[in-house]
């Protein structure tokens, strides 16, 4: 079948979405295709909308499969529909006409342009330079995921003293990330910096096994951890994407005490078992909106347990 040739047109929120190659196999490891990846995304919508919504997104897309070049994309094509809604949001010297995913539909018709892994802003568009969401990454420098999960304990019980409520989630690649919603109050600025300085409290608690070192050859054994994505224009990714590795893991929101499973790895969670998962375990972050706290208060617990030290 021609890579142009349409196999078939269906009908997602109330719009018609030719898809083309469906058989096109993207996974070659686990023999997974664009189909299969495009059924992930329409069914897996009800759940990873509410994470999306009101967000800029960037996307990965492997037109030829995972083990080809991709590329990253943010700008939405010209020849996107026009049902699809765009976002203009100023960068350096210019605009970006970001995608926002409001619909099922949205997710198919970039399934079906091989948009394998989604990326979300940290504010929403209409409160741009107000993020609403603190994100640290906790990546390792070796197939050690225990101390990634020690790591993110370590994180969480410090944000919990500064007044936060985090929230933790495998990526789907190697480490875990952890969010932190917030008000929309704070700058991109004064969030970055509460999480440079709530990293260094970390860093010192535990320096054998944590480091803030940006060059990798520095870091030895010990886990990275990242608060580069707290900056205005940057991304994570996204709650229930798919990440462009062998099996399809996704980036799975968990809830903490099953940190505690020994077993438990980055990519445990794929498109053919995530659906299992949810039907015995809701989405533990259904309610995360509802745990926004404002930084500032945060920024002088922070402050003050670190005088108290």
């Amino acid at each position: 079948m021609s890579a142009r040739k349409a196999s078939g047109v269906i009908e997602v929120d109330g719009h018609e979405i030719e898809l083309s190659n469906t058989a096109k196999v993207l996974f070659p490891q686990a023999g997974l295709t664009k189909g299969e990846l495009i059924g992930y995304y329409r069914r897996v919508a009800p759940t990873m909308l509410p994470h999306l919504a009101g967000r800029p997104l960037s996307f990965e897309r492997y037109p030829d499969g995972i083990e080809t070049n991709g590329f990253m994309q943010k700008n939405a094509s010209d020849y996107f529909p026009s049902w699809i809604r765009r976002a203009r949001v100023a960068k350096e010297n210019g605009e970006v006409e970001h995608v926002v995913a409001d619909n099922a539909a949205t997710l198919v018709y970039l399934a079906n342009q091989a948009c394998v892994t989604l990326h979300v802003g940290l504010a929403r568009v209409h409160r741009i330079h107000h993020p609403d969401r603190l994100v640290f990454d906790f990546d390792p420098s070796e197939e050690d995921f225990a101390k990634v999960k020690r790591a993110a304990r370590a994180a969480r019980r410090l944000l919990e003293e500064a007044g936060l409520v985090p929230f933790v989630q495998t990526t789907g690649s190697r480490g875990l990330h952890v969010w932190v919603p917030l008000e929309p109050e704070a700058t991109f600025d004064q969030v970055r910096g509460f999480a440079a300085d709530l990293a260094d409290r970390l860093v010192a608690q535990a320096p054998e096994e944590l480091t803030t070192e940006q060059r990798k050859a520095k870091r030895g054994t010990r886990v990275f951890v990242d608060v580069a994505r707290n900056a205005y224009g940057q991304t994570a990714v996204a709650p229930y994407s798919v990440r462009a590795r062998a099996a399809a893991p996704v980036a799975t929101p968990m809830d903490w005490t099953e940190l505690d499973d020994p077993g438990l790895g980055p990519g445990r969670y794929t498109i053919t078992n995530l659906f299992r998962r949810l039907g015995q375990k809701p989405d533990p972050w259904a309610e995360i909106g509802r745990h926004a706290r404002p930084l500032a208060a945060a920024r002088e617990r922070l402050t003050a347990l670190a005088a108290d030290d």
